[in-house]
């Protein structure tokens, strides 16, 4: 596999630390590092005479084209907004430190989005193309510091491509600006590494702190970076110098006022990551490992995840040094980990999206020095045919069905039209408020009535809050009278004992693509009796 001829180079300038060359951060044959075994001459992979000269002037067109598609996906999509993203948008409404199961950062940015564009779904998931066409311009400033910008420009390609950034750039969610400040927390770390300049540990300390207020999940790069330590002597200085702990210092500042807000809201956040994990259910699960780990080659691609397979185990039996241990070692821990994860009681196809920031640099690399044409050019071609259908699938979205009747966008179609019978029946009963039992229809009510003046409130059962709208807009003895209830429910039960008058107003139901359809339930509440 990726089979080629061994190349000697000659000495580079690029090192971990310029008073000692033995062990340098480069692994081009021009540069002299020390490359895997195999490598062989680089050849070009595609012709690019048609692109403008210099690889700088190919990536921007590129990558100007493939934001244009991705934009114009927005654009005109038929897809409603996935409850997830009609909550961050709720969120966006309300600047805080922090949120029931997120950190901020992601409300932040929708606020910003809104701020110059508006409110449209086109306009907040435009974040998306546009942030992973910066996460691709910084993985090629990588790749170009570690080889060159040749191999950078192929690394980019790899990373702006790969199947789930395709699908990443159809809406908006946490990973999104958390892969571009992973990318960047590892430019400044090859930086640090290379020069100790305290520019760069601040610069690293800032990014990896803003990274945890993208998500929490960017505390897996002090994994990555301890695998990177324990591998590699020349990165230990970190552990006794003061500009490692520079890096927690300024990361930790960054994080403490989600800490704060976290202490004043009873750990929510850190206890719906708890709750996420599941690890009080039944620990064993090794289907549910099989399917994460499988899951993978559709993520990063199926020939791409399989050459990160085969080095890998090229490396645990003959050993590499840097870049590609390195580049390995933030990427095959963390993939590691959610498999563990996963064994152990369940976890999300995308929980693992960090690593494939260091892996795209990897396997390009890999294939550029082994001028493993076919396999590039087989797997771009796979990765192209996926940017299509899911940019197909999400403009025509509600108009097509897979064999069997199966609609794949069944979860993101039919929420304006709810939105629209809500409000029509709100009118027409003279209703004070609105009131739901879930959070996905909390979320989604709230975007669609935006534009209105409804009050929405959230149904909340005894004990601390199990979501966001639970914990900021429950249902309390101020909430306007009479209060029309929205619920996927036929039978209310609990609720139905708290208010003095239950009236059931009927159900409707509501077509979510051309087979599957939602089913709501309304009723007329009044009397509302608080819990003691």
């Amino acid at each position: 596999m990726l089979r080629g001829r061994r190349k000697t180079g000659r000495r580079s300038d690029v090192q971990i630390h310029p008073q000692d060359t033995s062990d340098q951060l480069s692994a081009h044959p021009r540069a002299g590092g020390n490359a895997p075994p195999g490598a062989s001459e680089p050849r070009p992979i595609f012709p690019v005479d048609m692109l403008p000269q210099g690889f700088v002037w190919r990536l921007v067109v590129f990558l100007g084209a493939l934001t244009a598609v991705r934009l114009a996906t927005v654009y005109f999509a038929g897809t409603d907004f996935f409850f997830d993203e009609a909550q961050y948008w709720a969120w966006s409404r309300d600047l805080d430190w922090g949120y029931y199961s997120k950190p901020p950062v992601i409300a932040w940015l929708i606020r910003a989005a809104s701020e110059i564009c508006g409110n449209g779904e086109a306009c907040i998931r435009a974040i998306s193309p546009v942030m992973h066409t910066a996460t691709s311009v910084i993985v090629f400033l990588l790749t170009r510091k570690l080889f060159d910008a040749r191999f950078g420009f192929w690394a980019a390609v790899v990373f702006a491509t790969l199947p789930g950034i395709s699908l990443s750039s159809t809406l908006i969610s946490t990973d999104v600006p958390l892969l571009f400040f992973w990318a960047l927390a590892l430019l400044c770390l090859v930086k640090l590494l290379e020069t100790r300049a305290w520019r760069w540990s601040v610069a690293l300390g800032l990014t990896v702190g803003v990274g945890l207020l993208a998500k929490y999940a960017m505390v897996y790069f002090f994994l990555g970076l301890a695998v990177y330590m324990l591998l590699s002597p020349r990165a230990r200085w970190l552990l006794t110098d003061l500009r490692g702990a520079m890096v927690l210092l300024l990361a930790g500042a960054l994080l403490a006022p989600n800490v704060i807000w976290n202490l004043q809201h009873g750990f929510a956040t850190f206890s719906h990551t708890a709750d996420n994990a599941n690890w009080s259910g039944s620990l064993g699960n090794p289907i549910e490992a099989l399917e994460f780990f499988g899951a993978q080659f559709g993520v990063f691609g199926p020939l791409l995840f399989g050459i990160l397979i085969w080095a890998t185990w090229r490396a645990v039996r003959e050993g590499w040094s840097d870049p590609y241990r390195l580049l390995l070692c933030f990427a095959v821990p963390v993939i590691l980990l959610i498999t563990v994860q996963a064994f152990l009681s369940r976890a999300h196809a995308n929980w693992a999206a960090v690593a494939y920031v260091s892996a795209s640099v990897l396997v390009a690399a890999l294939m550029v020095e082994r001028s493993a044409r076919g396999w590039y050019a087989a797997s771009f071609l796979i990765h192209l045919l996926a940017l299509a259908t899911i940019s197909f699938g999400t403009v025509f979205a509600g108009q097509i069905s897979l064999p069997g009747g199966k609609d794949p966008f069944a979860r993101v179609l039919g929420w304006q039209a709810i939105a629209k019978g809500t409000e029509a029946r709100f009118a027409d009963g003279d209703f004070a408020s609105v009131m739901t039992d879930r959070r996905s229809l909390a979320a989604e009510l709230i975007y669609y009535l935006r534009d209105t003046d409804i009050p929405i409130a959230r149904w909340r059962n005894e004990g601390p809050p199990s979501d966001h709208f639970e914990m900021t807009r429950p249902i309390t003895a101020q909430t306007p009278e009479p209060v029309l209830l929205v619920t996927r429910r036929e039978r209310i039960g609990s609720i139905g004992e708290r208010f003095d008058s239950v009236t059931k107003l009927g159900q409707e139901r509501f077509s979510a693509g051309p087979t599957d359809s939602r089913e709501l339930h309304f009723y007329r509440l009044e009397g509302f009796r608080p819990a003691d």
